[in-house]
């Protein structure tokens, strides 16, 4: 099973969470095979809104998600 990413973003009224503004206006930045080029699409959304502190960019692991009974059983999970 490729290991799915998923970036997106949007408006938090605190950084330091998840807690997002209005979900109806996230952006969807994509889904990635690898975490790799999750990271590359995380940052390339990050710079171009590093001068507004509300703005957020986030990855998931969504292979992670997909079978949590993998990371149970993964050792140093």
């Amino acid at each position: 099973m490729s290991k799915l990413h998923l970036v997106f973003g949007g408006r938090v009224p605190d950084p330091m969470t998840l807690d997002f503004n209005d979900l109806e206006s996230i952006d969807i930045v994509g889904i990635f095979a690898d975490y790799k080029s999750a990271e590359k699409a995380w940052r390339a959304a990050a710079q171009r809104t590093v001068d507004d502190a509300e703005m957020k960019y986030v990855v998931v692991h969504l292979h992670r998600l997909l079978q949590p009974d993998l990371i149970a059983a993964a050792p140093g999970a």
